[in-house]
């Protein structure tokens, strides 16, 4: 039977030593690595809740023009009376109504003014509404 008796070795204190303050910084490396992903993901998580609610905003205001647009139609219509209508078309920034050639045209002259451009001819009135001055009064309101 060998029998082998280990006395304590400078070497094998420092290699323990050493061992033990390898494995000390390599989980203060890893804590300090894992709290930057962290930070890094509630970085984007929070960017991408930002930019969710942007959109949100968006389509939110889009709603509230489509309302406002529609509601001014519908006012137009009233004023000139639905029964003279032939055709109503949005384009661009404009309302283009097409009215029959009898209609009477001064509530309308009278609400929108300046903005209503109308053209007469022998088939049809042609009334265009520009609706960029009109949105903007209604937003500085609803503002």
């Amino acid at each position: 039977m060998i029998v082998a008796v280990k006395t304590n070795n400078k070497k094998r204190l420092l290699i323990k030593v050493a061992s033990a303050i390898a494995v000390v910084v390599m989980f203060i490396a890893y804590y300090f690595h894992m709290s930057n992903e962290f930070a890094m993901q509630q970085k984007k998580e929070q960017e991408q809740k930002l930019k969710a609610i942007e959109i949100d905003n968006q389509k939110a205001m889009q709603k509230k023009l489509e309302r406002i647009i529609y509601r001014e139609v519908e006012t137009a219509v009233d004023l000139i009376g639905q029964r003279n209508i032939q055709d109503v078309k949005i384009i661009s920034d404009k309302v283009l109504i097409l009215a029959d050639v009898g209609t009477n045209l001064d509530a309308l002259k009278v609400r929108y003014g300046s903005t209503a451009l109308i053209k007469k001819d022998l088939k049809n009135i042609k009334i265009a509404i520009d609706l960029k001055y009109v949105i903007e009064s209604k937003m500085n309101e609803i503002k």
